[in-house]
């Protein structure tokens, strides 16, 4: 909320963004294990009625706005649909002079892949799905790889029981997380759930290729078959395979992500929201305390 005060009151304006889940669908995702208890078809129906009523909720909150924004395109157009009011888009920026290909540093002797993760450990992000990929590669016999993953969260001690060889470095921030970024080979992202995922922004500015879910920003952010793949739950390992396989896609990818991500700043994002208060907002000039 902006707030100026002068003799004559109080000039408010509100601004909402969304933030880093689809709340609708983060109440139904934190709901599943009392969901999963009412049997397949009650479920289903309740995971719809809660969806609903949730969004019902937060579009009342939404409507208060002033100025609304979301940070992807499809998102925008719900808040629209659902609120009456014109949604502005605002993406994230990145500080690609941290988050950076510069900062890896490997042992030469190590020659396995790093599939890197970072991001809270629960239920929402579907990280469930990483030991499920472990599997199916190893199926196709594909074992020269390890998982490191960046976080903690209620699943942390079902993660290390389930992926015994990955590295679990807990939360990193600043160098630390730079370096963990940079260290990766392949960066898998399974939630469903990310308006945006401004972690997946850091691993391409990392030159770091991403593997992602169709649903919610993330998908917006690789571009498929060059800075990485999007692929359903089903579809995840084989494209985790493709770039394991294929060290010539591999290295493009990796270059290709980073000047997908460089002009990704932070002063590019901040001009587009300025640019949406001046059309928003009605002007008004404060001197000397009157309008």
């Amino acid at each position: 909320m902006i707030r100026k005060r002068s003799r004559l009151g109080v000039v408010s304006s509100f601004s909402r963004s969304a933030g880093s889940a689809n709340l609708h669908e983060y109440v139904v995702s934190s709901s599943r294990w009392w969901l999963d208890r009412l049997g397949k078809n009650a479920s289903e129906w309740a995971a719809k009625r809660l969806e609903s009523a949730a969004l019902g909720i937060v579009s009342v909150f939404y409507r208060w706005a002033s100025v609304l924004f979301a940070p992807n395109p499809g998102l925008c157009a719900l808040l629209e649909s659902k609120t009456g009011r014109t949604c502005h888009l605002m993406q994230r920026g990145v500080d690609t002079q941290l988050f950076s290909p510069a900062w890896r540093q490997r042992d030469s002797s190590d020659h396995a892949f790093v599939l890197g993760y970072v991001g809270r450990l629960s239920s929402e992000k579907n990280v469930a799905l990483l030991p499920q990929a472990q599997r199916e590669l190893e199926q196709r016999r594909l074992r020269n790889f390890r998982f490191r993953i960046v976080g903690q969260g209620m699943y942390e001690p079902w993660l290390r029981d389930h992926l015994p060889r990955a590295e679990l470095t807990g939360v990193l921030h600043g160098e630390a997380l730079a370096r963990a970024y940079a260290g990766m080979d392949v960066f898998v992202f399974p939630s469903h759930t990310d308006t945006f995922g401004n972690v997946v922004l850091e691993a391409l500015a990392s030159g770091v290729p991403a593997v992602v879910t169709p649903d919610g920003g993330p998908a917006m952010l690789v571009r498929h078959g060059q800075t990485g793949f999007v692929a359903n739950d089903s579809a995840f390992s084989d494209a985790v395979a493709a770039i394991l396989g294929d060290p010539s896609l591999h290295a493009g990818m990796r270059t290709a992500a980073r000047e997908h991500a460089t002009p990704a700043g932070w002063n590019r994002v901040f001009d587009k929201v300025y640019e949406a208060y001046a059309l928003a907002l009605p002007h008004r000039a404060l001197i000397n305390g009157q309008e």
